[in-house]
């Protein structure tokens, strides 16, 4: 229930009013960054206005610019309406608090084309009544959040492109400069993210601009898809002027594009969901960073989910012809893969798995190696739960995106779950919850261990070990040695094998 008690804060910019949610304060539609509408699209945020008096901020904002019957299916919910003027965040706080709380701040996954902080499923109140506040926010999404093009060339001091994570960085910087005032800890910021959410979590641990702005990462279905030369990248922005009627544009033509036009653009002129390498946020690629072990030190959680491959169906990719091709191509010995995934029968469902591994459990792994050659705790999962109601229809696992609700604890409240789920499933739910906290609250360099219905210790150094989040799609919670340890170990050396030929 809401009642009408309307917290005040102030921030650097001016007072804000926001409402109270039972035990929670909820600030929404919050500016981070001034609008990047106009002459500032295709530039780096700039500081958010100052404004006179209290500024209501009860109302979510306008999302970027995206495909709305595509986020309602797959993305999560409703994005609501759209706008140019979408950089806002969104804060839950709870009202009794003794003293500075750890924040999360959460960076939404949709292929850096859907999404928003908004979305039923991120709704931070079940967070934040584990003594936490919660962060939310929207970001540039489709080449409005990545683009590059030779008329832009020498607008900044450096190379951009990569917009949608200069988002998430001034987001960041505003979290450490504004925080205090709604009971955070800016010394204690947990950045996490789902898909292309967990993606922009790794670059931003990659980014020689990112240090120090957070203290802890979780990476929740990160994805090794290569980031896009920025060569490419140019390519691809002229052959879009062209496609408007632009062979030699300038840049006020290209900014007088309506900002509807670019997100039904389809292949090859729709962007890669990875962002663009060779610019000052991502100057190196994110794999060759981690590769070297190059990334920001900070504790991290790192894991995937069973049925990742779900999301290649939905994206028009055939599994069993991954196989076909496999074996036609003779690459890296289709042998020795059955060799590694025994009692797999047929192409499909050996594509299926290999494609999962490859596209998502290896980044993990690849991420546990490189923390271990820093220095830095990294805990591992592997989210196996389905919904007790749901195990006909999930028959080979969690899909992709499937533990979001379970993370934030609001499986009860979101489509089409809070229809079939029973009390095991909102206690297992609760559970996972708490993991998640537990890491925001506890995790450091000097731990090992964090409390909950199985201690889940990190990967140190000569330590490879698992939490099993539901095994078999059943709840409970199991440590695994050595997961696909080989499986991991040939992937690895595909990855990098073709980061070099590349």
């Amino acid at each position: 229930m809401q009642n009408p008690s309307a917290p005040v804060v102030e921030t650097r910019q001016g007072a804000l009013a926001g409402f109270t949610d039972d035990d929670v304060h909820v600030w929404s539609g919050i500016p981070y960054a001034a609008p990047p509408v106009g002459a500032w699209r295709w530039r780096s945020p700039q500081p958010p206005a100052a404004w006179e008096g209290l500024r209501s901020a009860t109302m979510f904002s306008a999302s970027s610019w995206q495909n709305s019957e595509y986020c309602q299916e797959l993305g999560g919910g409703d994005p609501g309406q759209f706008s140019e003027d979408c950089l806002y965040l969104n804060v839950w706080s709870p009202v009794a608090r003794t003293a500075p709380l750890p924040v999360m701040v959460w960076l939404h996954g949709g292929g850096f084309t859907i999404g928003a902080g908004g979305l039923p499923p991120y709704n931070g109140k079940a967070l934040a009544r584990r003594d936490v506040v919660v962060v939310t926010l929207n970001y540039r999404l489709g080449h409005l959040g990545f683009f590059a093009h030779p008329a832009l060339a020498g607008e900044e001091e450096q190379v951009v492109h990569n917009f949608a994570l200069l988002d998430q960085i001034a987001a960041l910087n505003w979290v450490r400069d504004n925080i205090a005032a709604f009971g955070g800890d800016p010394n204690s910021i947990t950045l996490f993210g789902e898909s292309a959410g967990a993606r922009s979590v790794l670059s931003l641990l990659a980014s020689p601009l990112a240090g120090g702005l957070f203290h802890k990462a979780i990476v929740q279905s990160g994805y090794t898809l290569p980031d896009t030369p920025r060569a490419q990248a140019l390519q691809k922005g002229e052959a879009l002027a062209a496609h408007f009627g632009f062979e030699n544009a300038t840049a006020e033509q290209l900014r007088a594009i309506p900002p509807e036009a670019f997100w039904p653009l389809t292949s090859p002129l729709n962007i890669a969901p990875a962002p663009v390498v060779g610019d000052c946020v991502l100057p190196e690629a994110m794999l060759d960073v981690f590769f070297a072990a190059r990334q920001h030190p900070v504790p991290v959680m790192i894991g995937s989910n069973s049925d990742e491959a779900s999301v290649m169906a939905v994206f028009g990719i055939d599994l069993a012809g991954q196989i076909q091709k496999l074996r036609r191509e003779r690459r890296f010995g289709l042998g020795l893969i059955k060799l590694l995934y025994p009692g797999v029968k047929g192409d499909e469902e050996l594509g299926r798995q290999v494609c999962r591994d490859m596209a998502f459990t290896t980044m993990g792994f690849v991420v546990m190696q490189a923390q271990q050659r820093v220095g830095a705790p990294c805990w591992r999962y592997w989210f196996d739960y389905v919904a007790e109601a749901e195990h006909a229809t999930y028959i080979n696992g969690a899909w992709h995106g499937n533990e979001v609700p379970y993370v934030f604890d609001t499986l009860g409240q979101v489509e089409p779950s809070r229809h079939y789920v029973n009390s095991r499933d909102m206690q297992f739910s609760a559970q996972v919850a708490d993991y998640w906290v537990n890491f925001a609250h506890h995790a450091s360099s000097s731990r090992d261990t964090l409390k909950g219905p199985t201690h889940w210790p990190a990967c140190r150094k000569g330590r490879d070990v698992l939490l099993r989040i539901g095994v078999n799609k059943n709840a409970g919670f199991r440590l695994e040695n050595r997961f696909m340890r080989a499986r991991m170990s040939l992937f690895k050396r595909v990855m990098k094998h073709h980061v070099s030929l590349d």
